[in-house]
Formats: structure tokens, sequence, C-alpha cells
């Protein structure tokens, strides 16, 4: 017979409570953090014109320039890069079952850098401003280059892992391998790039929000949600997988489709993310550990705390440095 809901144990509902308002919490503590964020700068707002410049009440055209202009943007990109990473990275330690396990691990990261750098060495990471040829960083090219050497590190683990078995050591080897594989190619281009080239090689790594426009963050929202949908959709999965592949395919669970398609979409979203934004390589792996602690392993309540979690995280972490050598701007990957 089946069980009516009103005699489960109380104590397993107070345990579902508990990781309900521990999601609620950081999610009001979002919020809080947005409004925080775009108030604080060189130029402080109160939080009553940040509100009323928000729902289109606001009055003074300076301040709706500060915070809808050049503000909201840079702490969207912020929050959506790091609810994206940590979604991404938790998924990657189910799938893996590694604790070290993050967005990175792949080496995907090392594949945009080597993919911007190209783009810079080839000389078509700049375009000639009209005010004596200086050389300018053409933003587009290089978060092009990034974006489509991410996908092909993605690319080549997909096939090594078809043809291995997709096991989660053959995974992390063939990324570790890649890694190295593309870290020191761009070692390579580095010993060889100008002043200028290489001053834009290391610039580009440097994670910083603040290089986002209304399209980029578009893009990443679209992205991180269509696979958060997903992956939030398998969560059973992953917590079957998480005890291990024989356990799981008991279970019913096609473990090779669950994980190769899972890496794939972890893997496209820190791509789209770190093309845009450059290298941000901390949120992916602490995030999901932290709320792991807080609420448990079961991923239909520890990616959407993940989700909140990461955009919280890295959107603190973006405003503080923001404000730690004002006027001056520090990259969050600094930080």
């Amino acid at each position: 017979m089946r069980m009516d809901h009103r005699q489960a144990p109380e104590e397993y509902f107070r345990y579902l409570g508990w990781k309900t308002a521990v999601i609620g919490l950081t999610f009001i503590g979002l919020g809080l953090a947005v409004v925080f964020s775009l108030g604080m700068g060189a130029a402080k707002v109160p939080v009553t014109a940040v509100v009323a410049s928000l729902i289109g009440q606001g009055t003074d055209v300076r301040v709706d320039a500060i915070v809808r202009g050049i503000r909201l943007p840079q702490a969207l990109a912020a929050a959506v890069a790091g609810g994206g990473l940590a979604v991404a990275g938790a998924v990657m330690q189910a799938i893996l079952r590694n604790p070290l396990g993050s967005p990175f691990t792949l080496g995907i990261s090392h594949a945009a850098a080597f993919g911007a750098a190209f783009a810079v060495m080839l000389g078509s990471g700049f375009t000639t401003s009209g005010q004596g040829g200086i050389p300018v960083l053409s933003p587009c090219t290089i978060t092009a280059a990034a974006l489509v050497a991410s996908l092909a590190a993605s690319a080549v683990i997909i096939v090594i892992s078809r043809l291995r078995g997709a096991r989660p050591e053959t995974m992390i080897l063939a990324g570790v391998a890649l890694g190295a594989l593309f870290t020191a190619a761009t070692m390579f281009l580095q010993f060889f790039a100008s002043d200028v080239q290489l001053a834009a090689m290391v610039f580009w790594t440097f994670g910083d929000t603040g290089r986002a426009s209304w399209s980029q963050v578009g893009i990443m929202s679209s992205v991180t949600l269509v696979c958060f949908l997903y992956f939030w959709m398998n969560s059973w999965s992953y917590n079957a997988i998480a005890v291990g592949d024989e356990t799981a395919r008991g279970l019913g669970v096609r473990v090779g489709r669950i994980r190769m398609t899972g890496m794939f979409l972890a893997s496209l979203i820190t791509a789209v993310i770190i093309a845009f934004l450059g290298i941000i390589g901390f949120v992916g792996l602490v995030i999901p550990h932290m709320f792991r602690r807080l609420i448990g392993a079961d991923h239909r309540f520890l990616l959407p705390a993940s989700l909140v979690g990461g955009a919280l995280l890295l959107l603190l972490s973006d405003t503080a440095a923001r404000l730690i050598l004002m006027p001056h701007l520090v990259p969050v990957s600094v930080l």
C-alpha cells in the first residue's frame, strides 16, 4: 500500500525543511548582496537610490548610469558566473566521484588560455585605433578563440572517453594530460611573443567580471539555466553514481550516457564563462564542498544550493575586489 505523506517521520520533514531553509536564506543573501554591490564603489550610491533606479523610478541620470549602465552588468555577470561554475563543479565531483573535481579538472581553462594566446600571437587579437595606430585588444576575437579551444578540448576528452569506456579515471587522466599540453603550448607562444602580445595574454587570464557586456551576460545566463535544468532533472542519477557505477546500473541508470552528457554540459558552462570573463577557478571547487557539509550530498538540494551559493560567493568576492584598492579595480581572480 502507498504510504500517506502524513505518516512519514517528522524528522524527515524537518531534515528537508533545513535544506530548503538554507537554500532560501542563501537566495535572500544573494538579493541583498546585489543591492549592496550596486551601491558600493568609487561613487557610493544610497540603497534607496539603488532600489529606485532598479525599478525605473530614479530621478538622477548620473545614478542611473552608474547603477544600471556600469555596475548592474558586472554584478549579474559575477552572479551568473559564480552559479554556473559552482554547479559545474558539483556535477564534476559527482560524475568523476572525486572530491577534487572542478570545472578545471579536465584542462578546459588551460585550453581557453591557449586559444586566447594563439589569437593574440596571430595578431587577430588586436585592432588598430584611430589615434596613432595604437594596438587595442579585440575582445570578440579573443573570446571566440578561447571558446573554440575550450570546446575542442572537451571534444577530445569525449572521444577518448568513448573509446576507453567513459570511466572517471580515463576522463581525469585525459584532462590532466590535455592541461599539461595546453600549458606547454601557451608557454611556447609567450616565449616568442612581443611585449605587447605578452601583456595581452597575461591580461586575458585575469578573471574580470567587469569586461562582460549585456549580450554576454544573456548568453552565460541562457547556457547556465538550460544546463542546470538538465542537471537537476538527473539529480537522482548523480546520487546513484556517487554510490558506485555497479549500484547505479542496478538501479537502471545509464551511467555512461549520464557521465558523458554531464561532463560535456559542465564543460560547456565553464567554456562559455571563462571565454567571456577569463579564468576564475576557486568557486567550482569550494562551493559544492561547503554546501555538502551544510545540507548533505543529495543533488536534488545540492545543485540549487551550489547555484545560489556560487553566485553569492563570487558576487561578494567581486565587490570586495572592487573596493579593496579603490579607485583601482582588482580582478576577482586575483583576490
